[in-house]
């Protein structure tokens, strides 16, 4: 065992005894006043850019689809106002590699006031006036009947051939359907003759190339058409979410051990009642045509439900659900002592949330900060992405020098250009500028998401700094209730804004910093995926590791820090010093029992994750009798399931994280009582008398920490050689 002079050498000083310390501390100035200052001119500058952007951007390049000549289809107010929808002249032009450049298919486009519902060509069309008359719909203006096909064609007035189409945000695309096996498009039937079905079938040969593109879009609009149905089921389910967790916490305030050992027998249930259901299933299919093919035979579906007719795939539920039950079981063996401590952790913290249920209530008011940050963020993005000019180049399919060149739309007909390349057309390609905003619009898009990461961060961290303060103001009270400050949360929350803005924009700067290098990490990720550098690809992974753990580690130091500093009304740099050392100094402590704690909790959000899950299941699917006739039809009865899963967890964990913060609070000030009292009548604990007795299990078990004895002489020895340095001085 080491001697107490080395131990503390390693981890820093203990903290002394301060009779006056009553806990947060009133009396303090205004930390990290130079990142203060950076973050308030890095907000004006923000506001600033959103205000640029908003003056420059027009988002109805967003919402309406943009024809040839860089009108918008179906807005208000212009005589494009009854025609919402865009056509292709050739949709096979939109395959073209250059559409991935250039973000415009190099094929006239035009809005019209309806897709084209039936297969015809030009050909055909122009011999019956009545077919000619429709054809005419989706032609350019200047179409007339004395005009010859060839005429036609060679102006590009008019496509060749009209297919049958549905509108897909606002856009016809062609209608894929299934007849024999074979990729079909609308209704095979319409086709009279030979040549027809010709061109139909060369058609559907191109077609097949994006087919994928087309399934996946379809999938698409059946799940936004499913959320159309069920949307206001999924608001109750996240309504019921609410009420379970606050009910859940609630009865932690008085029934926290009996609650922990339920919601564990309750998650073991109902993880072990989904491996039961799974097994069923999979010993159902047993013997089903086509249920033994495998999940790589069966290759990548539109319909998912597909997947749930082979045994394969409950299988494979089967297994991890095994691996996650055995796991939760094996941890439960071999920590049940430990989990005996952080069930009085827990009570502890019970007692001080009961006592200012309002910091229940605190995450609302940061879910709405962050809800208006992201909205902030969202909104100023489009109207930057969207404050660009439209840039019209030129189009053609035989070799012409000015290909790709930019061009002006209005006197193009009588330009040089127009001369040399005949069959060349002047279109609108893409929004953009050359101007110097426009210039640099890439970098305004790169400070737009960098302050939505400091501003996201500041909000979190301003929510953690104040329920640190709130439940410290807690622990250090004397005599609870009586000594604890009224309203201790909006007090916290006003000491942290009044005091320690720079010291959360700070923390909050330098987890930006990292998480902007993952982005960009992200970024050249995608870029180098066709890349054949191994090495390149290796170093771009570690990377990526490196700076994921890094992320990790200074949201754990942030997190802290903020506490240290809500206590002593420190800087960010001495804040986050005093906790690494004081976590240091009882680093068992923080391995087995802080981690314990976070694991149970965790438990809690699975179990309430788990409830409405399986609830919703039931639901949806149809599965039971009495909710068929009330659930809704769906394309995809999982799409409203995983929606309240994972929305379930994120309400859950937002209730559940000032349980968190409020056990990481007591935690560290536990810590700081046990290094400056020690019990006697001169300087007693602050800790309640449960939760000293069972703590201070924990501490005798620790072989690394020192004993009471050595804190005692260590403190004596500095007291002997303060006296000397006094005496030499003198």
């Amino acid at each position: 065992m080491p001697e107490g002079g080395e131990y503390y050498g390693k981890n820093g000083e203990p903290r002394k005894h301060d009779p006056s310390f009553r806990g947060p501390i009133q009396n303090r100035g205004c930390t990290d006043i130079v990142c203060c200052i950076l973050f308030i001119i890095a907000i004006l500058g923000y506001i600033a850019v959103g205000i640029l952007a908003w003056s420059q951007g027009d988002p109805r390049k967003v919402i309406y689809p943009t024809d040839s000549r860089g009108q918008f289809c179906g807005q208000a107010g212009t005589p494009l106002e009854k025609k919402p929808f865009l056509f292709y002249f050739n949709i096979m032009k939109c395959a073209s590699p250059m559409v991935l450049l250039e973000f415009q298919c190099p094929t006239t486009q035009m809005c019209v006031e309806k897709c084209p519902d039936k297969f015809m060509t030009l050909i055909k069309a122009y011999a019956v006036n009545s077919d000619f008359a429709y054809y005419k719909n989706f032609c350019e203006e200047g179409v007339t009947n004395t005009m010859g096909v060839a005429e036609i064609l060679k102006q590009r007035l008019c496509p060749a051939m009209l297919l049958p189409s549905k509108p897909f945000t606002r856009r016809c695309f062609p209608a894929l359907g299934m007849k024999g096996g074979v990729i079909t498009v609308g209704n095979s039937s319409t086709f009279n003759d030979g040549n027809e079905i010709r061109n139909a079938q060369d058609l559907v040969a191109g077609v097949q190339n994006a087919t994928v593109v087309m399934e996946a879009r379809q999938v698409v609009m059946k799940i936004f058409e499913d959320f159309t149905h069920c949307w206001y089921w999924i608001l109750l389910g996240l309504v019921i979410a609410m009420i379970i967790s606050l009910v859940f916490l609630i009865l932690l305030r008085f029934l926290a051990g009996i609650m922990v050992w339920v919601m564990i027998a309750m998650l073991v249930a109902v993880i072990g009642y989904g491996i039961f259901h799974c097994y069923m299933e999979y010993a159902a299919l047993k013997g089903e045509a086509g249920a033994n093919v495998t999940i790589k035979d069966l290759g990548f579906q539109t319909d998912f439900t597909v997947y749930l007719q082979i045994r394969q795939t409950w299988l494979a539920f089967i297994i991890i659900l095994a691996i996650v039950e055995v796991i939760i079981i094996l941890l439960l063996i071999f920590l049940w002592k430990r989990i005996l401590i952080a069930i009085a952790l827990i009570k502890e913290a019970s007692r001080a949330i009961g006592h200012m249920l309002c910091s229940l209530f605190y995450p609302l008011f940061t879910f709405l900060l962050l809800a208006v940050v992201i909205a902030y963020w969202g909104v100023t993005a489009v109207f930057l992405s969207t404050s660009n000019q439209p840039i019209y180049k030129i189009f053609n399919e035989t070799n012409c020098d000015y290909s790709r060149q930019t061009c002006d739309p209005a006197n193009y007909s009588t330009s040089p250009m127009k001369a040399q390349c005949a069959d060349s057309k002047c279109l609108f390609a893409f929004y953009g500028g050359e101007t110097p905003y426009h210039k640099y619009l890439i970098a305004l898009q790169f400070y737009n998401v960098f302050l939505f990461f400091w501003c996201a961060n500041f909000v979190l961290g301003l929510g953690q700094m104040t329920l640190a303060g709130a439940f410290a103001s807690y622990y250090w009270a004397a005599k609870k209730p009586d000594d604890i400050p009224a309203f201790p949360v909006f007090s916290s929350f006003g000491r942290s804004l009044r005091y320690h803005t720079g010291t959360l924009a700070f923390g909050s700067l330098i987890l930006s910093i990292i998480q902007i290098i993952r982005v960009l990490l992200e970024y050249l990720d995608h870029k180098l995926k066709g890349a054949q550098n191994k090495f390149a690809k290796f170093l771009l992974c570690c990377l990526k590791c490196c700076f994921w753990c890094l992320e990790k580690f200074v949201k754990f130091l942030n997190r802290n820090a903020y506490i240290m500093s809500a206590i002593y009304g420190k800087n960010f740099c001495t804040s986050a010093r005093d906790a690494f050392f004081l976590l240091m100094r009882n680093v068992i402590r923080v391995a087995v029992l802080d981690k314990v704690t976070d694991f149970i909790l965790f438990l809690g959000k699975l179990l309430i994750v788990g409830l409405l899950g399986v609830f919703s299941f039931f639901f949806f699917s149809g599965r039971v009798k009495a909710f068929q006739n009330t659930a809704p039809t769906l394309n995809y009865y999982w799409v409203p399931i995983l929606t309240m899963v994972v929305c379930s967890y994120l309400i859950a964990h937002a209730f559940f994280s000032v349980y968190s913060m409020c056990v990481d609070t007591l935690f560290l000030c536990f810590c700081e009582d046990l290094e400056r009292n020690d019990g006697s009548a001169a300087r007693p604990y602050y800790m309640s008398p449960s939760l000293r007795e069972i703590l201070w299990k924990n501490k005798e078990e620790d072989p690394s920490e020192p004993s009471a004895q050595q804190q005692q002489q260590h403190d004596e020895d500095t007291q002997l050689k303060q006296e000397a340095q006094e005496e030499d001085t003198a």
